[in-house]
């Protein structure tokens, strides 16, 4: 009995990725964040046996890094297929031979061209031809939109779904033709936050290991400001003081130019935050003086993906650092300027806002606001848990009054998970 087309496509879809059935399971479960798919019920989706829901369909599209668009509308028509089937046997043959993409039937090109985007695809793995324009702007879309998913989840939910998509960029590199140095820059950010996703839950080894990987990318593309997004995420745990004011100084180098702006300002404000941390003021205040004015002309809506996260909130806490830092007298000033653009709402990047906001309202000997915000950066910090976070609360802790002494245990007890 002829396999369905669909369940054929679905079949050369896990080859094309080199996995068995078991490992296509574990990437489909990677991707949807819960162990439900198994070895067999994908044998049944090949073997035509059944046809996945449209929620299963998502979480393959996004393992396999396809378009899910199109791969619905055909699992609609191997549906349909079904249906007719289970009525009568007299299936029109000529809707089969048009629907076929991946089957006995050889496709040719004007045929391929004229395909919907999922059956294009499907027709170049087939060949080993080039990926398209539009196949390539899906991988690519959907890496910007993971930095930009990044705001809102926590670490450990948006580990699955980044490394199972950085497998699907890698899987299609080889046939990326034109669109290799897209797909190249692509891939080294999925791996930066990759690396970025890993530090937060404490897997140093393996963040260093895709911030490497990154720099890889960001050689073969000729692509310096990727480098730059190694470097400012590697920054926050070097193994020595030195070593990171040596990587923020080449990463504000590798963003010079334009279009970087919001990149520039943040390589430049963590330089300052290292700076300060290792007790040299001028060079913190040169540095922080260039990172607010490069802000001021930075977009962080418009430039590149992964600046997302460098919002207004954002370059106030870095203020704030340093000049809690080096003891300011314009420390005052910053904490209520911060303080009001901070209104009642939690910004994107709030975790760390609040950690920088409480340290420096203590810092600056406003205790009782400095337990209010403290009290607001426990709920946050534990509702998105980081490593980031947990070293604020360090800080935090070490600040607050004695009558603050439950809220200071908690900070620390937080701090050590």
């Amino acid at each position: 009995m002829a396999v369905d087309p669909f369940a054929e496509l679905l079949r050369h879809l896990r080859r094309n990725a080199n996995r068995t059935q078991d490992e296509q399971a574990g990437a489909i479960n990677a991707a949807s964040g819960r162990a439900t798919m198994t070895r067999r019920e994908v044998n049944r989706y090949e073997n035509g046996a059944n046809v996945p829901t449209d929620h299963t369909l998502g979480n393959i599209a996004l393992a396999c890094g396809v378009p899910l668009e199109p791969l619905l509308r055909e699992a609609k028509a191997a549906r349909a297929r079904r249906r007719e089937k289970n009525k009568a046997e007299a299936e029109d043959l000529d809707d089969v031979k048009r629907r076929t993409l991946l089957g006995g039937a050889v496709i040719g090109a004007a045929a391929a061209a004229a395909a919907e985007p999922w059956g294009r695809l499907a027709y170049a793995l087939s060949k080993g031809s080039k990926i398209d324009p539009e196949s390539a702007g899906v991988l690519i879309d959907h890496a910007a939109r993971l930095h930009v998913d990044e705001l809102n989840e926590s670490a450990l939910s948006l580990q699955s779904r980044v490394e199972a998509h950085l497998d699907a960029i890698t899987a299609a590199l080889p046939r990326a033709g034109t669109h290799e140095r897209a797909l190249t820059i692509a891939a080294g950010e999925t791996a930066a936050l990759a690396g970025w996703v890993a530090w937060d839950l404490g897997e140093h080894d393996k963040a260093t290991s895709y911030y490497g990987v990154t720099s890889e990318c960001a050689k073969k593309a000729g692509h310096p400001p990727l480098r730059a997004l190694a470097l400012g995420y590697a920054s926050y745990g070097p193994p020595s003081p030195a070593k990171a004011l040596e990587m923020l100084s080449q990463a504000a180098q590798d963003v010079r130019g334009r279009g970087n702006a919001t990149a520039a300002a943040w390589a430049l404000g963590r330089y300052a935050e290292e700076a300060a941390q290792s007790g040299d003021d001028a060079a913190a205040l040169h540095a922080l003086d260039q990172a607010r004015f490069a802000y001021d002309f930075a977009d962080h809506t418009s430039e590149q993906a992964w600046v997302r996260f460098v919002t207004p909130y954002r370059m106030d806490s870095l203020t704030l650092s340093v000049y809690g830092e080096l003891k300011r007298q314009e420390l005052t000033a910053t904490v209520d300027s911060a303080v009001e653009r901070l209104g009642g709402g939690l910004p994107e990047s709030g975790v760390v806002v609040l950690g920088d906001l409480a340290s420096a309202l203590l810092r600056g000997g406003d205790v009782d606001r400095g337990a209010y915000v403290a009290h607001q950066f426990a709920a946050a910090a534990e509702s998105k848990p980081n490593t980031m976070g947990r070293q604020r609360a360090q800080t935090i802790a070490a600040g607050l009054p004695d009558t603050e002494h439950d809220l200071a245990s908690h900070l620390l007890t937080f701090a050590t998970l």
